[in-house]
């Protein structure tokens, strides 16, 4: 049992420490500035190495307010992305993507509707027939998500705009089936389509008797990199 010098004593720490100035750094500023650690699932699945699209399972749908009353969606059905992937320091991985903006499609046009879109007062592919986007750099936000920065191309004009990336999963091969490592991810953000000069259709101020200045975009796609590695059993010399 503790003697009563030794309660005396250890009340009174407790009572300095209570009256004590706090901390210099509160204790959800130092856990803010802790570094995030990669899910493991990354470094255990995915291999370093460049990937490239695997364009039968990727997907890239936008949309943009209409009048007030819905989203108007549509969906690019030509891209290509190339990744360059570290598992074990994702900030240092690259992305660039490019966008065929002819392959537009929309839900039940109204006729010339489509034409109009990829003409010279909207998307004006002819002119310019592709978007570009590069990151600059990634940063992690979680152990499954990252917030990618990077400059889109489009339109002639250039500007930075970032992408909310989550990893969905990978493995380094499933041979025979699969042979080459795997990595899927889904990223989305948003772009002011006048800042790159498309003002067409804008609402006025204060209205929105019009198409939306802010486009959302949704992108998911999977990705194939290095072969998986051989094991033990496929090296091992065939026997006579």
């Amino acid at each position: 049992m503790m003697s009563p010098a030794r309660f005396s004593a250890a009340i009174a720490a407790v009572l300095l420490a209570a009256c004590s100035p706090a901390a210099e750094t509160p204790v959800a500023e130092i856990a803010a500035s802790a570094p995030v650690v990669p899910d493991p699932a990354l470094a255990n699945g995915a291999r370093a190495g460049a990937y490239t699209l695997d364009k039968y399972h990727a997907s890239v749908v936008f949309a943009a307010d209409h009048l007030g009353f819905s989203n108007y969606v549509g969906q690019f059905t030509r891209f290509d992305v190339t990744l360059h992937l570290d598992p074990d320091a994702p900030q240092d991985s690259r992305v660039t993507a490019t966008i065929d903006p002819t392959s537009l499609i929309i839900p039940t046009p109204p006729e010339g509707f489509l034409e109009e879109l990829l003409g010279p007062q909207w998307l004006n592919t002819e002119t310019f027939p592709e978007m570009r986007y590069e990151s600059t750099a990634v940063t992690l936000t979680s152990p499954k998500t990252a917030k990618v920065d990077g400059t889109v191309t489009f339109l002639g004009a250039s500007h930075p705009v970032s992408l909310d990336v989550t990893f969905n999963g990978a493995y380094e091969g499933f041979p025979p089936y699969d042979p080459n490592a795997r990595a899927g991810f889904h990223a989305e953000g948003s772009l002011s389509r006048s800042a790159f000069g498309l003002t067409y259709g804008l609402p006025p101020e204060g209205s929105t008797m019009g198409v939306g200045d802010t486009v959302k975009f949704w992108i998911d796609a999977e990705f194939t990199g290095p072969p998986a590695e051989a094991t033990e059993a496929e090296d091992a010399p065939e026997t006579p």
